[in-house]
């Protein structure tokens, strides 16, 4: 868009570094502590069958993610760019074939942005809405209310709160991001703390007694439990998708890592040792709510803090989900792997507006059609694919980008270890329950090689586009990032 304010402005306009280490920290934590520790961690102990090998299934997988995070703090420093996966693929396979070269990246783009990242923040807003509502409802008697579509009301409130956030500044993201991340661990700790009233204080030892006692050795048993725990654990990455927004990033993105995943490890161990002290094995597994029944049994007329916590847990986990897949968005489009206006940035907020925007409306989509569990299943293996595939990226670039400065480096062993990890979660789930929902993800793969081949490889572009960017930029108040990369 040529002449006028907004695009003589574009010369200063791009994303801004707001965010320090301490709000690193918090953004891992608001992605890694969803609803599922609160909700429904038992599937790790339903499979691995005891308390003993189900704490030690929570440690290991704490260690794994650990791992894994280690070595996207490196490829964070070797690329700094925004984006995760997606960068690190076109740093190191673009070059090597015209087609077949940029295809990963496309496909990671078009599997995150499209489906994955705005399905996750439906269906967690529809759990804050649950939480939120459940208390309210109860109290006021609402037998005779739709509370469905008074949840999916409040789900939809949620979303365009969150969106307006992202939307309106990256500093008003990282103050109420700090706050909920805060409130999301405090919430942890009350259950950490009710547990081991409960152990030490009352002496309630008779489930934790009991240690490997029915221990299930199976090997589809372990590979089941460990698949649950590292689910669990998964956001581990999430600080690498705004490597252009953190302060000081060659140090801060390593060091958040150091301090984050360790901690969720430890709330995650302790809140299910604090669980199992309280609950025998099948009353976990049939909970509904795992807090909420602990809440009730431990915290008594303070019971109502675990909802509110799920609540408060779940809208920054959101909140957080959202800020991020929207800075892959942006250098997908700087690159051309998706519609030029997505990567524009507010002339005032520097913030990618219409890639927030455009995730708001994915994601109302997926709340308006109601059960997309199935939906997130058959993506969710697609997940470690990418990770496997970026640590053979983190071993290509050792080749071609030997001479880059590396603050931190890690052994290579360990992300030869993380490509068996991804293999073995990306196989368990279709050896394990071979559903046809995994012929639907491959199908939706082959729509995005075609998607690919026809708007990115052979560059056909709709003659409309250029009146959409038009009202884009009017309606957005947006322009080229100053610092745009070719595509």
């Amino acid at each position: 868009m040529s002449g006028g304010g907004i695009a003589k402005s574009s010369e200063n306009v791009g994303l801004k570094r707001e965010m320090g280490l301490f709000s690193a920290i918090n953004m891992i934590l608001a992605v890694m502590i969803g609803s599922g520790i609160f909700v429904s961690p038992a599937s790790a102990l339903e499979h691995s069958g005891s308390v003993g090998m189900c704490i030690i299934i929570w440690i290991v997988c704490g260690l794994i993610s650990l791992l894994g995070a280690l070595t996207f703090a490196e490829l964070g420093t070797v690329v700094p760019r925004s984006g995760a996966e997606y960068a690190y693929f076109m740093d190191s396979f673009s070059t090597l074939h015209k087609f077949w070269g940029n295809l990963p990246a496309f496909i990671a783009s078009w599997v995150y942005v499209v489906v994955l990242r705005p399905a996750e923040v439906a269906v967690i807003t529809l759990t804050f809405a649950e939480y939120l509502c459940k208390p309210i409802l109860d109290a006021l008697g609402a037998c005779d209310m739709d509370t469905e579509a008074i949840k999916k009301y409040v789900a939809i409130l949620a979303l365009g709160l969150i969106t307006y956030i992202n939307m309106t500044s990256v500093k008003l993201y990282v103050k109420i991001q700090n706050i909920f991340s805060s409130f999301k661990v405090i919430a942890c700790l009350i259950v950490i703390f009710g547990g081991i009233y409960e152990l030490l204080i009352k002496g309630n030892t008779e489930h934790l007694g009991k240690g490997f006692e029915g221990t299930k050795l199976a090997p589809k048993n372990i590979a089941l439990a460990f698949y649950s725990g590292l689910w669990a654990y998964d956001g581990w990455n999430s600080i690498v998708t705004v490597t252009e927004e953190i302060k000081n990033p060659e140090k801060n993105i390593p060091r958040s890592i150091m301090i984050s995943v360790p901690i969720v490890t430890f709330l995650y161990v302790f809140m299910n040792i604090s669980y199992m002290t309280v609950m025998n094995i099948d009353e976990m597994v049939n909970a509904q709510a795992v807090a909420v029944v602990f809440g009730e049994r431990v915290l008594g007329i303070f019971s109502f803090v675990i909802p509110l916590g799920v609540a408060l847990s779940t809208f920054g986990c959101a909140l957080s989900i959202q800020f991020s897949v929207t800075r892959l968005c942006y250098v997908a489009s700087q690159d051309g792997h998706m519609l030029e206006n997505l990567s524009y940035i507010h002339v005032r907020r520097a913030t990618p507006a219409p890639s927030v925007v455009m995730q708001g409306i994915i994601s109302l989509a997926f709340i308006v059609a109601g059960n997309i569990m199935e939906l997130i299943e058959f993506a969710s293996f697609l997940i470690w694919i990418f990770y496997g595939v970026a640590m053979v990226s983190l071993l290509v670039l050792r080749k071609t980008k030997k001479d880059t400065p590396r603050p931190y480096r890690v052994p290579t062993w360990i992300a030869i270890f993380i490509i068996f990890v991804s293999i073995f979660l990306s196989v368990v789930p279709i050896v394990t329950d071979p559903s046809p929902k995994y012929l639907f993800a491959i199908g939706f793969i082959l729509i995005g090689v075609l998607v690919y081949y026809w708007f990115i490889y052979k560059k056909n572009r709709p003659k409309i586009m250029d009146k959409v960017t038009y009202y884009v930029q009017v309606l957005f108040e947006v322009v080229p990032p100053a610092n745009a990369h070719s595509s």
